[in-house]
């Protein structure tokens, strides 16, 4: 099997073994990794007894008009061998095998276990043998027989009939549950930041947190994943494909069950961002059916910024390079902090900050307004006072408001249907079915975008919100109070920094 950005594919391995001078061939257009795989399977034959041919030997990777990369095949070629020299019975059509070649025989862990198991089962396979450190990993493929693999000697004697090997059993996904590393109840404060992570999170709206340092604006990000919905079984296979391919799960981590949440640096790059050279997946797939989190916004670099505006609306994104073109899934929810300046105390009641008006209109253009106009919520995150900072006050614990969202995204889920899940993927007819709005609210919203000059693209983002705060509500309908509260999501003036009157 093989690997094309998370999806899998078959590869026959054919071996040929023919007179003249002894030599070792490999063909089908393998990179440096694949034809490293000679040396890895001659040493670990015969360090296990075993002859390796003195002949001319052909080994084609098929299709062979597909580049080949990776250490996978090293486990399949030296059973390609062993069968055409005889030494072993030719596996039937219905295995496969993947794993990458020690000199001594140990098979070890590859990448991409997951999309590789599921490609085999697409393609007809009933017994899959891979390495044991990806075996539990493989085994959530359904409708395979998962064989782990120590070594050559172990497999041998499977396959001979000798001393077979147990398949894995996967275990429940909940096994794999992980505890989060902070919670809401520990925020003190900021009811108005966390009213609107919880509208965030019910609806996956991008959410913007601006306020002067200290102010807990990370703290918040990073507890978001507390209270994001249940990932279902389709989403944590498609996100463990990704984060496979990119060695990013264990044996005793197979699967991502729990919402991702990436916070990249601000140094990061675009290619980063999107997707390397070798078409690997960047941070805004990694981030797929989680959480990007960007600290200091403003920092991050021009390109960096613009190349995630295309994923926002399309929840996909194509990179294409010398190596190829290949489409990575890309359904993230955004979220930002940053200071109201460079020196980060603009309008701050202690009136510390020395930036001219010039430095803060500088500051602020280096988000684009495209990229503003694709973010949902912008909120205000105002420093602590120090009787805020003492108080004794229990706060609400994540376990609380995840219920609530929870309930919101059902309801969306079953309004929506066709796969949809939150009302941030609502089609403009779905919004004109679900976002319909009562004589008040028509003239608050008509208001609101002659006032504050809103694009179409902020009208339609001001009543999916709307109708996330009604389905926390459990409203049918879209009422004037729900439709305010969205409006004031979409106030922050980025020209004096504060929230508009």
């Amino acid at each position: 099997m093989g690997i094309r950005g998370i999806g899998g594919y078959g590869v026959s391995v054919e071996c040929f073994l023919s007179s003249g001078l002894p030599a070792f061939e490999l063909v089908g257009l393998p990179d440096a990794a694949v034809r490293e795989a000679r040396d890895r399977v001659r040493a670990a034959i015969k360090n296990n007894s075993l002859p390796f041919p003195v002949s001319r030997l052909t080994i084609n990777l098929a299709p062979a008009d597909t580049k080949k990369g990776g250490t996978t095949y090293d486990l399949p070629i030296l059973l390609a061998i062993l069968a055409a020299s005889g030494e072993i019975k030719q596996p039937g059509e219905e295995s496969a095998f993947i794993g990458e070649m020690g000199l001594t025989g140990e098979v070890r862990a590859v990448r991409g276990a997951l999309p590789m198991a599921l490609a085999a089962q697409r393609e007809g396979v009933k017994h899959l043998y891979v390495p044991s450190g990806n075996a539990l990993e493989a085994s959530f493929a359904e409708g395979l027989e998962v064989y782990p693999v120590d070594n050559i000697p172990s497999l041998l004697r499977h396959l001979s009939g000798q001393e077979l090997i147990k398949p894995v059993v996967p275990p429940a996904i909940e096994t794999f549950s992980q505890s989060y590393l902070g919670d809401f109840s520990e925020i003190k404060a900021q009811e108005n930041i966390k009213r609107a992570l919880e509208i965030a999170a019910a609806g996956s709206h991008n959410i913007l947190l601006v306020g002067p340092p200290g102010a807990g604006k990370s703290m918040l990000a990073k507890r978001l994943p507390t209270i994001l919905t249940d990932m279902s079984r389709e989403e944590i296979l498609e996100t463990t494909e990704i984060h496979s391919v990119m060695g990013l799960t264990s044996s005793e981590r197979p699967l991502v069950s729990t919402r991702p949440f990436r916070a990249p640096h601000h140094t990061v790059t675009g290619s980063a961002m999107a997707g390397g050279s070798q078409l690997q997946p960047g941070e805004i797939s990694l981030a797929h059916n989680g959480v990007l989190f960007l600290d200091e916004l403003p920092e991050f670099h021009r390109d960096v910024i613009e190349v995630m505006r295309q994923p926002l609306e399309d929840g996909e994104v194509t990179i294409s390079r010398s190596a190829g073109t290949v489409t990575y899934p890309a359904s993230f929810m955004l979220v930002c902090a940053m200071n109201p300046c460079k020196c980060g105390w603009f309008g701050h009641v202690s009136g510390r900050c020395r930036c001219s008006p010039r430095d803060i209109e500088k500051y602020h253009a280096k988000i684009s307004g495209p990229l503003l106009d694709r973010i949902d919520i912008m909120v205000e995150v105002s420093a602590l006072e120090f009787d805020e900072l003492r108080a004794k006050r229990p706060a609400e614990p994540s376990a609380d408001i995840r219920v609530r969202v929870n309930a919101a995204r059902q309801r969306q889920r079953a309004r929506l249907g066709g796969g949809l899940s939150c009302n941030s993927q609502m089609s403009q007819a779905q919004m004109r079915s679900f976002c319909e709005l009562d004589e008040a609210g028509e003239a608050l919203l008509k208001q609101a975008f002659e006032r504050m000059g809103l694009t179409a693209r902020s009208h339609d983002r001001i009543l999916r919100v709307a109708r996330t705060i009604a389905d926390l509500e459990g409203a049918e309908r879209i009422a004037p109070h729900h439709l305010a509260e969205a409006i004031q999501y979409r106030t922050y003036d980025f020209r004096d920094g504060n929230e508009d009157e």
